[in-house]
């Protein structure tokens, strides 16, 4: 949804010092907890060869090589835990996440089906042909504005120009109702959901082409709803599951989107451009079917996972949970609450100032940021967040993701 969280994620991000302690004694789930996945990874693999038939094991393991892209890895272990448990559904949504990142659409159908996500299924059986199919190799793609969020121009099925921002806390290309009946857009599922105190109809469906300068995407899934345009502006959202198709590099410094093929050419040179600006690569992990999530740090908390929460909205460069803050002991200002959204729902956050807000070489130093007070509650995902890094941490660099070394790189300045 346009707009759907201004801090989203912030809940969830549960408090992490503490706990890498008890990672240290081996334990598999603290480990994973903890973001020690290649860790983990081996300790499940003891498990399983102690205990073969161990289904959580089996799970977990198939969900570390899902978190780098490591496909037939993610799919022996998946497999392996619903062949010990048809029922298991956690097990059946990650094999079908792993199916829908290839492409592979035909296979992703019935585990959707079989994790009890009907409208996926509908929308994934939809498709005929090849899915996401991309004409042109680059696209560099002028911002139109920086804030309050970026915006970029796009055209829908050969139509006139649209604006359309990015955020990494969405799936699919959603766009508005507006653009979606110009577009001629035909509603594969339907959905009714409460947003924001009210009841909005959700719609999907699959849009023939998108252009994004020189680049054409056709054949994609697309959603948008009847809830009235908010008062941002643009007409929609460009989602995870399209800049995954791509090297891409979000050029805040340049005031550009740069789409790139993925091959290990296109990798090599962004990592070689990434040395020569002395920005070291950093993890790169996918869950929850399109969330980023890499490694960094928030006033001496030392290196932890962080998400990278990059477009959308925000004046603030991270939002972490009210524990976290405390832990921390980061400053924060409780006379001045706001009210905003994540996820759909109203929420009330703080102004807080961390010393030190970091992403490997990249900082932010005595940063306003948004302190979430909800209660921590766990992450569908299975391991702690320290913070979501945002909007405005990015100004001054620019962001390359490479989902086939599964690194990022963060660099100062505008990208070569």
């Amino acid at each position: 949804m346009r707009g759907a969280a201004v801090v989203a994620g912030a809940t969830a991000t549960a408090p992490l010092l503490g706990r890498a302690a008890a990672a240290d004694g081996g334990d598999a789930d603290a480990l994973f907890r903890a973001g020690r996945f290649e860790q983990a990874g081996r300790a499940y693999e003891e498990i399983l060869r102690k205990d073969p038939g161990n289904v959580h094991a089996a799970r977990r393991r198939g969900q570390v090589g899902l978190l780098s892209n490591r496909f037939p890895d993610a799919e022996e272990y998946l497999n392996r835990a619903i062949a010990l448990a048809p029922g298991d559904k956690e097990a059946h949504r990650l094999l079908a996440d792993c199916y829908t990142r290839q492409d592979r659409f035909p296979l992703a159908v019935p585990r959707w089906r079989a994790a009890g996500e009907e409208s996926y299924a509908k929308l994934f059986a939809a498709f005929r042909g090849e899915p996401y199919r991309i004409h042109g190799d680059t696209a560099r793609v002028p911002w139109q504005q920086m804030d309050p969020m970026p915006l970029v121009e796009a055209s829908l099925n050969g139509g006139p120009p649209i604006g359309l921002s990015f955020y990494t806390r969405v799936a699919s290309l959603n766009v508005s109702a507006r653009a979606a009946g110009e577009a001629g857009l035909v509603a594969v599922t339907e959905d009714r959901f409460e947003y924001e105190g009210r009841a909005v109809t959700y719609y999907s469906g699959v849009l023939d082409s998108l252009k994004l300068g020189g680049i054409e995407l056709r054949n994609i899934p697309v959603s948008w709803s009847d809830a009235q345009d908010g008062p941002e502006p643009g007409d929609g959202l460009i989602g995870t599951w399209i800049l995954y198709h791509f090297l891409t590099t979000i050029d805040y410094a340049g005031r550009s989107l740069i789409l790139r093929r993925r091959t290990p050419e296109t990798a090599g040179k962004a990592r070689a451009a990434a040395e020569r600006a002395g920005a070291d690569p950093l993890p790169l992990w996918l869950a929850g079917e399109h969330l980023l999530f890499s490694r960094g740090g928030v006033a001496g908390s030392g290196t932890r996972v962080v998400a990278l929460n990059i477009g959308g909205t925000g004046e603030m460069v991270a939002s972490m949970s009210g524990a976290t803050v405390e832990r921390l002991r980061i400053r924060v200002d409780h006379d001045r609450p706001m009210e905003t959204s994540a996820g759909g729902q109203f929420v009330t956050v703080y102004p807080c100032y961390p010393k030190e807000v970091r992403l490997g070489g990249a900082v932010a130093e005595d940063a306003y940021c948004y302190a979430d007070r909800r209660p921590d509650e766990p992450r569908r995902e299975g391991f702690d967040v320290l913070a979501n890094i945002s909007h405005s941490f990015y100004k001054p660099y620019n962001v390359t993701l490479d989902f086939t070394g599964m690194n990022v790189y963060v660099a100062r300045g505008k990208a070569a």
